[in-house]
């Protein structure tokens, strides 16, 4: 899977939310001010180059549909951060999140239940 840009990224989630739809459904839903019209349509087109996305014609008009499910493109870009700024160690990520976010005991101990009952349900 390839990274997505900052600009890639806020048009897939647009179009993760709608599952479905045309350029200017996806610029519609741009937060103002709105990048060019031309510009939403060349990410498309940039993301459907990369296999994000797919699309289905119908006259002159095409409907755009994510090819990438979301969680996919989670999964993906949690891996890249772990692996490129905590040297793969959940342990050094969940570290920082504590010394530098100021995250509280009852957080993490709410994150322990969490993960006992995900591996509960794997066994």
């Amino acid at each position: 899977m390839k990274e997505l840009t900052k600009a890639e990224e806020q048009v897939m989630h647009i179009i993760w939310e709608l599952n479905e739809g045309i350029v200017k459904d996806f610029w519609n839903m741009m937060p103002e001010p709105r990048p060019a019209y031309n510009t939403v349509s060349t990410v498309v087109r940039v993301l459907e180059s990369k296999g994000f996305i797919n699309h289905k014609a119908y006259g002159n008009s095409y409907v755009y549909f994510p090819v990438v499910d979301r969680k996919d493109y989670k999964n993906f870009a949690l891996d890249k951060v772990i692996n490129s700024f905590f040297d793969n160690s959940y342990e050094d990520l969940v570290s920082f999140i504590v010394n530098e976010k100021k995250m509280e005991i009852s957080d993490l101990e709410e994150l322990t239940k969490l993960v006992k009952q995900l591996n509960s349900k794997k066994s």
